[in-house]
């Protein structure tokens, strides 16, 4: 997009830009491979928000995408969860992050994630929330917490991706904790598009151009009709989400994580 990108509203790790039809949205902490800090999450509501109130305003569609060309979001900030002390921390941790995807999942208008390296974690969640996903070769998907961190996901984020890419590929990504490439995601159907690195501006631009010549009110229903029958009936899961974050190994993931080592798993 050259000269002619958009120029943010503000500058900082989360940068919103208004540009025509689209409001794109940058996780801008390239050197942290765009991991998301609390501040990020608020930043990610209100532009959730923003796209809800200007649809009345010719806005059609909003775009993720990550800055640096190393990562989309290499997950949550892993500091932050030195601040955890109990089991409710996690649980509180896991609404909150069901409580964005929904939102982001609610938007009025199209979202399309544009992926380009590594989408890992919570980023893996948010891409997933989104309704279309385009990506440049070499990126990488995964839920690499088995060998990481020792945590877990939610049942709404699980049921989010066991949607996007089956039961079976989501059990594989968590149990191997391995990354799936770009081809694969593509051949899964989570990913609609792969181009070069080179493409990926052009390939972002084309989605949005096409976006923005379709009835709005068709594309709402589209989405939201989608959204309501993957979330309907799920069941209570805070006794999962305790046990996991409330464990010991949860606890000696994070240390670990933050010391570049490797943790010692005891399953308790």
């Amino acid at each position: 997009m050259g000269d002619d990108r958009p120029k943010p509203d503000q500058d900082g790790p989360l940068l919103v830009e208004r540009k025509g039809a689209a409001l794109w949205v940058t996780f801008n902490r390239p050197e942290q491979r765009n991991a998301i800090t609390w501040e990020m999450y608020e930043g990610l509501v209100e532009a959730c928000r923003r796209a809800d109130r200007e649809a009345d305003d010719g806005l059609r569609v909003m775009v993720l995408r990550g800055a640096g060309g190393e990562a989309f979001v290499a997950g949550t900030d892993i500091a932050q969860f030195t601040e955890f002390a109990a089991g409710a921390d996690g649980i509180d941790y896991e609404r909150r992050m069901t409580a964005l995807l929904d939102q982001l999942a609610s938007v009025r208008v199209p979202t399309v994630a544009v992926v380009t390296g590594y989408c890992v974690g919570a980023g893996l969640a948010i891409a997933a929330a989104c309704d279309l996903r385009i990506a440049t070769e070499g990126s990488r998907f995964g839920v690499p917490i088995a060998r990481t961190l020792g945590n877990c996901l939610s049942l709404a984020t699980t049921a989010l991706l066991v949607d996007q890419l089956g039961a079976n590929r989501t059990l594989d990504l968590l149990l191997r904790a391995r990354f799936m490439g770009a081809e694969e995601a593509h051949t899964a159907g989570f990913v609609s598009e792969v181009c070069a690195v080179e493409e990926v501006d052009a390939a972002a631009e084309d989605v949005v151009s096409r976006l923005a010549t379709h009835a709005p009110l068709t594309m709402w229903a589209a989405k939201e009709t989608v959204r309501r029958l993957r979330t309907a009936e799920i069941p209570d899961d805070t006794d999962l989400l305790h046990r996991v974050y409330a464990s010991e190994d949860f606890s000696a993931g994070v240390r670990a994580f933050l010391a570049k080592d490797r943790p010692t798993w005891r399953g308790r």
